[in-house]
């Protein structure tokens, strides 16, 4: 008997597993309004210098606002006040004729700086003076938060495997809740720093635990749905977002309400149930016939339940040791694991750096920052439903190539259409954002079906840890037009075809059941069928062999049973 056939008795996508999904994927909206908060928090609006210096002798009693900037302040050549310099005295010349201010001696700001509030009620960067030569920490800031988010998805991938999905989930809720509502309380720019690396590192367990918990729950038919309602979860954010923002235009009160919903969600974890193929996997036989029992109730498949009794689930072993401590050594230990991990990675660098490649490289729409935003967000939506489509239909292999070789395809065409012809740039550039979206949705279903349970959430881990390192490298890539304009393009299309094409060398796991030892990886059998499909990773679970005869019969008769239902 296999995991797929009780999950059969006990229907494996019923209100059980709905109700999982609006627990599991409520929390995740959390994730980009956290991934993307730097858009709004640390943006440095318009600036020039306090010039209240230059009016000690109470020179500008009679002067406009307009007329002291004048006198105060050089202009760039598009006519505003320059952000870092100021004169060095009083230019009253400047108000009696036009002549030109290139020549006049100028100094840095001397007495801070004057925002315009407009649009950003605060700041970090008029928090604590971010700006001309500080600017760069805004950014760094950024970059602190997703290295928090690289060093959590290892720890908290092993963790994972190791103590459970269940306990794992409520230890990055509540490290994400304590150390997010902190960081909006944070007295100087070093400790506000400090909890953004910890509420990184908190958050990224969020996203690896509950992706791969709500798919170990469904049957193989729905995986595909669960995939793509978690990536929707995320344009919902993502969306909200920028009306989050729009509202609350001071960052600590944002920061504050982006991380609020993680208080009802510890609230609503004690509904969540652990995995039953982790306990399965690692010999909790009774808690796991306790979640099943729940999940037949609930699904009013309480009369099939009644087969699944204690001696029937400890009838079954895994091929492997279940009380075998896994780490991300054993990524790397055998043959075919070690070519699924460097694939996988390749892949998922490729997947997150060509998207924020992409996203960090696409003019605005010329409107508001907020709309902007939202329109980038709401682009996303068509994507992942379109993709939703085609998994079910041409296989994650081919979905996962495919996206990433035209996205790779849009970046050469775009290198190609003169800069005149800015709104077909547009229009290109706009798809092949969905399209590497679409990628990214493909790659979280596919590499949780391509990796055995015992040593599934290491692998996301990994692959995440690998993809935050594409996040990190983006920038830089986008720094290389100073060398040569087309150079980023060029490198970031080069990057998606590659992955692209290695992507093909990866299995199908299109209605495949999901292995769940590293020895179903390494030796295949080929008689494992799902719904008419041939398992790449084969038998995962098998009834103990008996000594009697009728042993023999029943366990040939439960195999004949189990593949008429498939075929049904």
């Amino acid at each position: 008997m296999k995991f797929e056939n009780i999950l059969e008795e006990v229907d494996g996508f019923g209100p059980f597993q709905i109700a999982i999904i609006i627990l599991l994927c409520s929390p995740r909206i959390v994730l980009p309004c956290h991934y993307l908060l730097n858009n709004f928090i640390a943006a440095a609006p318009p600036h020039h210098c306090d010039i209240s210096t230059l009016d000690d002798g109470g020179l500008f009693g009679n002067l406009t606002q307009q007329q002291r900037l004048a006198v105060g302040v050089p202009v760039r050549e598009d006519g505003d006040p320059k952000s870092c310099e100021m004169f060095a005295e009083p230019q009253f010349q400047l108000l009696a004729n036009s002549s030109h201010d290139a020549e006049l001696p100028t100094v840095q700001c001397q007495s801070g700086w004057i925002y315009d509030n407009s649009t950003f009620a605060s700041t970090l960067a008029t928090e604590w003076d971010l700006v001309c030569d500080r600017k760069s920490l805004t950014k760094t800031t950024g970059t602190i938060f997703f290295f928090g988010v690289m060093i959590g998805a290892i720890v908290f991938g092993h963790f994972c495997d190791k103590y459970g999905r269940k306990t794992t989930l409520l230890a990055s809720y509540v490290m994400a809740l304590v150390f997010g509502f902190s960081s909006a309380f944070a007295n100087s720019y070093i400790v506000f720093a400090v909890l953004r690396f910890l509420t990184g590192f908190g958050l990224t367990g969020i996203g690896i635990t509950s992706i791969v918990l709500s798919i170990e729950w469904v049957d193989t038919r729905h995986r595909s749905f669960i995939g793509v309602i978690g990536s929707l979860s995320w344009s919902a954010g993502n969306m909200l977002l920028a009306g989050l923002a729009f509202a609350v235009n001071d960052w600590r009160a944002l920061t504050m309400t982006v991380t609020a919903p993680l208080g009802v969600a510890v609230l609503t974890w004690w509904w969540i149930p652990e995995s039953a193929r982790w306990l399965l996997a690692n010999g909790k036989v009774e808690k796991a016939q306790f979640y099943l029992d729940r999940c037949a109730t609930c699904n009013k498949r309480q009369q099939q339940s009644n087969t699944l009794n204690l001696e029937t689930l400890s009838d079954m072993k895994l091929l492997e040791n279940r009380d075998k401590n896994y780490t991300y050594l054993h990524l790397i230990k055998t043959p075919k694991m070690r070519q699924l991990t460097l694939l996988t990675g390749v892949v998922w660098y490729g997947v997150a750096s060509t998207y924020y490649g992409i996203s960090l490289n696409i003019s605005g729409f010329g409107l508001n920052v907020y709309l902007t935003h939202f329109m980038y967000a709401a682009i996303e939506v068509p994507a992942k439903l379109l993709i939703y489509y085609f998994l079910n239909i041409i296989g994650r292999r081919k979905c996962q190539a495919g996206t990433l070789l035209l996205t790779g395809t849009c970046i050469a065409i775009n290198i190609f259409i003169p800069e005149s012809l800015w709104h077909v740039r547009a229009v290109v550039a706009i798809l092949g954002k969905g399209l590497s979206e679409a990628s990214f949705t493909t790659v979280f279903l596919y590499t949780t079906e391509l990796y055995p349970t015992v040593i599934r959430q290491n692998a996301l881990g990994y692959n995440n840890f690998m993809s935050r390192l594409g996040v990190s490298v983006a920038p830089l890539i986008l720094l290389l037009e100073d060398v040569w304009t087309l150079l980023p393009q060029i490198i970031i299309c080069s990057v998606a075809i590659i992955s692209g094409l290695l992507s093909l060398l990866l299995p199908e796991t299109l209605d495949v059941r999901l292995p769940e030892t590293i020895d179903d990886i390494e030796k295949p059998r080929g008689n494992d069928v799902s719904d008419g499909s041939v398992e790449h990773s084969g038998v995962f679970l098998e009834l103990k062999s008996a000594a009697d005869t009728s042993s023999e019969e029943t366990s040939k008769t439960r195999t004949e049973r189990d593949h008429t239902s498939h075929r049904k």
